[in-house]
C-alpha cells in the first residue's frame, strides 16, 4: 500500500516565486550583441542599427508585397508568365497545408492542418487576429482534432483566446521532476525516474478553454474565462508492477487511475506590444494568471495555479528588422490542493505545447516548474521565403523526493528553417531539429514560430 504524503508541504515559498521571476528577468535581459551582414541600399543616408528598438521600423521595409511566399511559388509553377503582386493586391489569409509526421511513438500520421488571420474592423492599430484547426489520425491508432483562436476586435477592445480538443491520445511519461537520481525509498526512486525510463499512457482526452479580456489601457487587458480538461480510460503499456511514476503519483494524491476532471475559472492580466501574432519582429507579450479548479464545476480536486508567460522581441536591425533575437521565460506553479499527474506543468504544457523542443511533451515535470528559451531568427534568402532560427532552453522542475525549483537544470538546443506560406499573415511552416539531454532528440514541425 502507497503511502499518503502531503501536497502541501511541496507547495512553493514567496521566496521561491521571487527567485523564479530574478532569474527569468536576468535570462530575458540578456543583451549580447549579433552582427549580421547587412545589404543596405546604394543611396540611402540612413545607417544601420543593432539592437535599436526606439527607432520605428518604416512600413516600406516590411511591405508583404516585396516578399514570396508559397502562393506565390504556386501561382509561378501555374502561371509563369503572370505580373508580380501589386502593391495594393490584398492576400488571402489562409493557408491550409498537409500534416504529416513519423515517429516511434505514434507511427505514421496523416491529416490536414489550416490557419488563417486577418485584423477585423477598420482601425490600422487592432492586432491580427488567428485561428488554426488541425485533424489527423496515425497507425498507431491515434486521433488528434483541435480547433483555436486568437481573436482582437475593432480597435482592440475585446480579445478572445480559446480552443477545443478531442483526442483518442497516446501520451509519453518519463516521471516526475527533473531527471535527479534520489536515496530516497523505491518507491520515490520509482516515482522520480532518474533514468528517464519510457512508458505510454494511452487515454480519451477532451478539452474545452475559453477567455475574454477587455482592454483597460493601451496594450493593457484583463480577463476571465473557464477550462475543462477531462481524460477517461487511463490505460498504460507497462503492466508488470504498480510502481509506476502515474500510479504512484494518483495513488498519493487521491486521484482515480483510469480517469479524471480538472475544471476550473481562469483570471488574466495580459499586456502586448508586438506587432505581430505569429512572427513578431518587435514588441512584449506578457500575461500572469490564477487558475482555481473547483469540484463545483467536477473537478477532481480543488488546486490553486499561478502561471506567467513573457515574451521580448529585439531587431537587430532597422533596414532589416527581420533580424530577431526572441526571449520567453514561461512559469506555472501548483500553490494549494493537488492537480492530476498528467495536467502538472512541465515540457510543452504551454498554452501552445511548443515548449522545450529536443524533448517529448511532458518530459519534466513538477508541482513547480519555469522554463525560458532565447532564440534567433533570420532570413537566408532575400525575399524570405526561406528562413533559419537557432535556439536553446533550460527547463527545471521540482520533485517530491527533495529536489527543488531552480535547484537542476536540463537544457535543449537546435536550429531550424522556415518556409513563408502567407506573407500577410506572415504564417510561417516550421521545421526544427533539437537535442536534449539523456539522448533526446527529434524533428519538430509546426506552424507559425514557437514563440
Amino acid at each position: 500500500m502507497i503511502g499518503k504524503r502531503s501536497f502541501g508541504k511541496d507547495n512553493i515559498q514567496l521566496s521561491q516565486i521571487l527567485k523564479g521571476i530574478i532569474i527569468g528577468c536576468i535570462f530575458i535581459g540578456f543583451h549580447n550583441k549579433a552582427w549580421c551582414q547587412v545589404k543596405v541600399t546604394a543611396d540611402t543616408r540612413e545607417t544601420d542599427s543593432i539592437l535599436d528598438n526606439s527607432i520605428k521600423v518604416r512600413p516600406e521595409q516590411v511591405d508583404p508585397s516585396n516578399e514570396y511566399d508559397l502562393g506565390n511559388l504556386i501561382g509561378d509553377i501555374l502561371h509563369p508568365n503572370k505580373k508580380p503582386d501589386s502593391v495594393s493586391k490584398k492576400s488571402s489569409g489562409i493557408v491550409i497545408i498537409p500534416n504529416i509526421a513519423a515517429n516511434p511513438s505514434i507511427g505514421a500520421q496523416i491529416g490536414i492542418k489550416a490557419v488563417a488571420g486577418r485584423k477585423l474592423g477598420n482601425d490600422p492599430n487592432t492586432l491580427l487576429s488567428i485561428a488554426a484547426t488541425s485533424a489527423s489520425i496515425t497507425t498507431k491508432g491515434i486521433l488528434y482534432f483541435y480547433i483555436n483562436h486568437n481573436i482582437y476586435t475593432a480597435g482592440n477592445k475585446w480579445n478572445l483566446q480559446g480552443n477545443l480538443v478531442a483526442a483518442k491520445s497516446v501520451t509519453p511519461d518519463h516521471g516526475m521532476g527533473i531527471g535527479q537520481p534520489n536515496a530516497g525509498s523505491e518507491t520515490q526512486q520509482a516515482l522520480a525516474n532518474p533514468e528517464r525510463k519510457g512508458r505510454a499512457l494511452h487515454s480519451q482526452y477532451y478539452n474545452f478553454r475559453e477567455k475574454i479580456y477587455k482592454e483597460v489601457n493601451k496594450g493593457l487587458f484583463v480577463g476571465a474565462g473557464v477550462s475543462f480538461d477531462i481524460r477517461r480510460k487511463i490505460t498504460q503499456n507497462d503492466t508488470s508492477d504498480h510502481l509506476t511514476p502515474f500510479n504512484i503519483y494518483s495513488d498519493e494524491h487521491g486521484f482515480s487511475r483510469d480517469h479524471y476532471m480538472a475544471n476550473g475559472l481562469l483570471f488574466d492580466v495580459q499586456y502586448t506590444t508586438r506587432d505581430n501574432q505569429n512572427r513578431a519582429y518587435k514588441g512584449i507579450y506578457a500575461n500572469a494568471g490564477f487558475r482555481f479548479n473547483q469540484t463545483w464545476m467536477g473537478s477532481s480536486k480543488n488546486a490553486v495555479q499561478f502561471t506567467t508567460d513573457f515574451r521580448k522581441y529585439f531587431s537587430l536591425s532597422r533596414l532589416h528588422p527581420e533580424h530577431v533575437i526572441a526571449l520567453w521565460n514561461w512559469g506555472s506553479y501548483i500553490l494549494s490542493g493537488a492537480v492530476p499527474y498528467l495536467e502538472l506543468p512541465g515540457t510543452a504544457k504551454d498554452p501552445g505545447s511548443r515548449s522545450g523542443r529536443g524533448y517529448s511533451v511532458g518530459y519534466f515535470k513538477g508541482t513547480q516548474y519555469n522554463y525560458s528559451e532565447i532564440e534567433y531568427r533570420f532570413p537566408i534568402l532575400n525575399n524570405h521565403f526561406i528562413s533559419g532560427v537557432a535556439f536553446m532552453n533550460l527547463q527545471t522542475a521540482n520533485d517530491e523526493s527533495g529536489t527543488k525549483l531552480f535547484q537542476v537544470w536540463q537544457p535543449g538546443y537546435g536550429a531550424g528553417l522556415r518556409v513563408l506560406l502567407n506573407k500577410a499573415t506572415r504564417t510561417n511552416l516550421c521545421l526544427d531539429y533539437a537535442f536534449g539531454k539523456f539522448g533526446c532528440k527529434g524533428f519538430f514541425l509546426g506552424l507559425n514560430e514557437t514563440f
